[in-house]
């Protein structure tokens, strides 16, 4: 029996949603084994549903697919289900389109989304069969990289992930699996594929490519206080600063217009379209300013193309436009106005799901019809003005109230907002802020549509990240964030205002893994092997699992998370520049 055929019969019968583990889906490609010359496996921390929402995976999928001398496969985090069923038969983690285990690729990309998928790392390495640490992989085994916005600090992830490319992957990731196949030809030998071979091999690829970061050629040293300071590389010729891969032109690098139709229902199914990369914001809190930096934009006849050939090739009925501020594209309104001419006819909508709150609001929202969707999404962070200028998000409450109230004239009726809690010199005033505002914006879409709109604000837990302006701060402790949650359940009660946060346990271990050092890759591994998966999902965190393991590799939490780290001290992270 086939490895395949065995999948389908003892496994899919055992599994909930199978749809997600069999492949096959419309604009996946199948290659020959022996048709290309090297295999690479895109692997998404997270399960299928997930994943296949990423814009990412899409559109590296297709750059490496489009070479004829590359396969580019995928694979998921399965649910609990599924490892046992895979377990319990001693079967290994596959690839969809060819059910090939991932012993058999060149190279294994994971993409680093979120802190929080960190354990997920781990299952699909022992799910496939790869050896789960670095010192445990020879030139047989495949390349183990990793990209994405959580690889600007690798040092937690060392142990497991050969290396990690920093910065765009348009270029970066092709150039990566092409050198490595030398590598392989290279160092692997009949009678020899040891560790040292691999290690020679990553020590080149190191030397070779100024924007990857291979940890085991970097030694760490520990301050008085038991602080880990900046990596330094123990090899000649390896850089000791790490800069960025920077794509000049996204231009050259389209989305598919078949895009992977997935099988079962996502958490967005609709054409994404990359609109501009970078943005002209300098918000203090924020780390993707700083690691998409310069701003890049697509023209609109190309956006307006690949729409419209996207929404024919996959029968989509949304078209969403992608940036860190779609709002602040140079011609939106001329794009907007193109975009309606060739969808409209077709009953496609477009969706804005990142606008920035200034002054051109209210414009932007004249430009903006309801089709489809009834509702506004806006990140305002602070609710109060003098706040927002102390955080470096120069925009008032009259910009928003403007912007809201030309949405209500035009047929919105339900407004989410997104605030942060936690900041710098917050006070109990910016806390009643977020009620007091989504309140008065209540107010206002009663006025102008005469009946109360639906108000959502989700206020989430402020984390000093690496590379970010506040990356020295430390985190408010957990009693201050469980007086302000309670501060806002009070104030919200009788209101009508749906409120959301994000669950504190989880908070503060995403600012743990973020701004630890690579001692902290064996609370990962023993948290993982206490039974943690999918950390991300309320349904499966397992909180006392991460807690044993911290207590076990005795880490010192207020250090990492609360202490603010002196303006003279190194940091973990500091060998990676933008």
């Amino acid at each position: 029996m086939t490895f395949r055929r065995k999948i389908e019969h003892l496994l899919l019968s055992e599994v909930a949603l199978p749809g997600q583990y069999i492949g096959g889906e419309l604009g996946s490609v199948v290659k020959p084994k022996d048709s290309v010359r090297g295999r690479f496996c895109f692997a998404f921390p997270d399960v299928y549903t997930i994943g296949m929402s990423n814009y990412g995976l899409q559109l590296l999928y297709s750059l490496m697919n489009h070479r004829c001398d590359w396969a580019c496969e995928r694979v998921f985090t399965p649910y609990p289900d599924m490892e046992q069923a895979l377990r319990k038969h001693d079967l290994p983690l596959y690839s969809l389109e060819t059910f090939s285990p991932l012993t058999e690729f060149d190279v294994l990309g994971f993409s680093l989304q979120y802190e929080m998928s960190y354990t997920n790392v781990l299952t699909m390495l022992d799910l496939g069969g790869v050896p789960l640490h670095v010192s445990e992989r020879s030139m047989r085994d495949p390349l183990v990289i990793a990209g994405g916005p959580s690889a600007v600090n690798p040092e937690p992830m060392s142990d497991f992930i050969d290396l990690f490319i920093i910065g765009d992957g348009e270029e970066s990731l092709p150039a990566v699996c092409d050198f490595w196949l030398e590598m392989k030809q290279t160092f692997t030998k009949q009678d020899s594929a040891t560790y040292f071979d691999r290690r020679s091999a990553l020590l080149e690829t190191a030397r070779r490519f100024p924007f990857v970061v291979v940890p085991q050629f970097y030694s760490v040293r520990y301050d008085s206080h038991g602080r880990a300071l900046k990596p330094k590389p123990n090899e000649s010729g390896v850089p000791e600063v790490v800069r960025p891969a920077v794509v000049r032109e996204i231009e050259a690098f389209e989305p598919p217009i078949l895009r992977i139709v997935p099988l079962v229902e996502c958490v967005q199914d609709r054409v994404a379209i990359e609109i501009m990369r970078g943005c002209p914001g300098r918000c203090k809190f924020c780390v993707s300013t700083v690691q998409k930096r310069p701003i890049r934009v697509r023209s609109p006849e190309s956006i307006v193309r690949i729409a419209l050939e996207s929404c024919l090739a996959t029968g989509s009925d949304e078209v969403s436009l992608l940036s860190l501020s779609t709002s602040d594209y140079p011609k939106f309104e001329e794009l907007i106005e193109q975009l309606r001419k060739v969808l409209t006819p077709l009953h496609v909508s477009i969706s804005v799901p990142s606008l920035r709150v200034n002054h051109q609001l209210s414009d932007v929202m004249q430009q903006l019809t309801t089709e489809r969707t009834s509702g506004l999404t806006l990140a305002p962070e602070a609710a109060l003005d003098e706040m927002r200028r102390r955080i470096g998000k120069p925009i008032t409450n009259e910009n928003l109230l403007n912007g809201c109230e030309t949405a209500f004239s035009n047929g919105f009726n339900r407004v989410k907002m997104y605030f942060l809690c936690g900041l710098p010199e917050e006070t109990n005033n910016d806390i009643d802020g977020i009620i007091d505002l989504s309140l008065e914006i209540g107010r206002l879409g009663k006025r102008i549509r005469g009946r109360t709109p639906i108000i959502t604000a989700n206020v989430s837990n402020f984390v000093p990240k690496p590379h970010s302006f506040w990356e020295r701060l430390g985190m408010q402790s957990q009693g201050y964030f469980l007086n302000a949650h309670a501060r806002l359940v009070n104030r919200i009660r009788r209101t009508g205002i749906s409120l959301k946060y994000h669950t504190l346990e989880t908070s503060l271990l995403e600012a743990l893994i973020c701004r630890s050092d690579r001692r902290f890759g064996r609370v990962i591994e023993r948290a993982w092997r206490l039974g943690a998966r999918l950390d991300a999902w309320t349904d499966y965190f397992r909180g006392d699992c991460w807690e044993q393991a911290i207590a076990e590799e005795k880490i010192n939490i207020h250090q990492i998370i609360h202490e603010t780290i002196p303006d003279n001290s190194e940091l973990p992270w500091e060998h990676i520049r933008f």
